[in-house]
């Protein structure tokens, strides 16, 4: 783990509760009117667009556009590839591959700063995003993590990165009842029920070793819990290659973050909760490491990625400073949005960008709520680590959505 932005807050990839009372508990979405705004759901958080000019946007005119083109054109290109009537919005947002696909075709064409900025200007409307007229959230960020790894184990190479079992099963509860569409649930069957995955404790003790089911060894027990809670990394071997590896599932239970735990215990203050201060606790208290990782019951299965990478909730490669994990529950996935906020640990600085809405996190909840991917290395760590920062955004829909959303009743 990097810094409190991750150890506190963020599990990456969304997280499932195992209850099917917590599901049946979520509100059926309802429709509120206001002017030139849309607003959905009746109880809760909600999101609220209101429509806003290019002029509005800080710093428009001076983004470096051509930086999100690679984002830009690897969303634009799955969705031209879809049924034009296929639904690709949420709840928040309705719309159709085809509403997309005159911007789109145009952004495809795009390959410079003035004919992108032409392009999002003629065929997209910014709208302001707030959760019930809360315009700022919070926005976080995370990065791909790096470690030494082996394809076998030795003295070395002792910690084992595990691929997805067979008998890990998710369930479906919209094929079970329509009012829990997108719903899922993860287990197993034992004697003939379904029932919960196991934990973090019993997995790693008992229920996967010697099962044949080691991708990678890892030289460092810690990193692996790292990559377990950014969810996809580069395994560098000793003779220097590198094997990507990314998120191919978890074991359903909760995220609880081990940074809070030490903090509740009076183990560490907030401000020493960084991953170097969790990763020094855990040096001077070797014998109680295994305890403190198991508080935290989320486990990662991963699968190996040939290509570009990571790859994120969409389906496609992350850009590095361009992608933005979000909500899915309010925001679609590939949609462009203007974010503003600050770089990490100063607030004095604006970083005012266009990004991609292509990925979600565990702790990825609420309207307006967002995680920025850095890349990998030493500075995406840096930045990654530091980052908790407030910041508000616009999403850049096309115009037809737009106005229908602001005609929302």
């Amino acid at each position: 783990m990097v810094g409190p932005a991750r150890f506190l807050s963020q599990p990456r990839f969304k997280t499932t509760s195992f209850f099917l009372a917590a599901l049946l508990a979520v509100g059926l979405a309802g429709c509120e009117k206001k002017e030139d705004k849309a607003v959905v759901q009746e109880d809760g958080p909600a999101l609220v667009l209101a429509k806003a000019a290019f002029t509005d946007l800080k710093d428009w005119s001076a983004d470096r556009l051509t930086e999100a083109l690679p984002a830009l054109r690897r969303s634009c290109g799955r969705i031209m590839a879809l049924d034009p009537a296929r639904n690709i919005g949420t709840e928040a947002v309705p719309m159709t591959a085809g509403d997309w696909h005159e911007g789109c075709g145009a952004l495809t064409a795009a390959d410079d700063d003035f004919t992108i900025r032409s392009a999002l200007e003629t065929y997209f409307t910014p709208m302001l995003a707030s959760n019930r007229g809360v315009e700022e959230g919070l926005i976080t960020g995370y990065f791909e993590a790096e470690l030494q790894g082996a394809t076998a184990p030795d003295e070395t190479f002792r910690y084992p990165i595990y691929r997805r079992p067979s008998d890990h099963v998710i369930a479906d509860l919209g094929k079970f009842d329509g009012d829990l569409k997108g719903r899922q649930i993860v287990g197993r069957v034992e004697n003939g029920r379904f029932v919960p995955y196991p934990d973090r404790g019993t997995l790693e003790q008992s229920h996967l070793p010697g099962k044949g089911l080691e991708m990678f060894w890892a030289q460092d027990r810690i990193d692996v819990f790292l990559l377990q809670v950014q969810g996809s990394g580069r395994v560098i071997l000793p003779d220097g290659s590198v094997r990507r590896i990314g998120f191919d599932g978890h074991n359903g239970r909760p995220y609880k973050s081990i940074g809070r735990v030490l903090i509740d215990r009076g183990e560490l203050e907030a401000h020493q909760a960084s991953w170097d201060g969790i990763r020094g606790w855990i040096e001077r208290n070797p014998n109680k490491a295994t305890a403190l990782l198991a508080e935290n019951p989320r486990f990662i299965f991963f699968r190996e990625i040939d290509g570009e990478g990571p790859i994120g909730a969409e389906g496609l490669a992350l850009t590095p400073g361009r992608s933005l994990a979000v909500d899915r529950k309010f925001l679609p996935m590939g949609v462009p949005l203007w974010l503003e906020t600050n770089w990490p640990s100063e607030k004095d600085k604006p970083l005012n960008r266009l990004m991609v809405a292509q990925d979600t996190g565990g702790a990825i909840k609420g309207p307006v709520r967002g995680d920025f991917f850095w890349g990998y290395g030493s500075e995406a760590l840096k930045y990654a680590g530091r980052m908790k920062s407030t910041g508000r955004y616009y999403l850049l829909l096309p115009n037809a959505v737009a106005d229908r959303l602001s005609r929302v009743s």
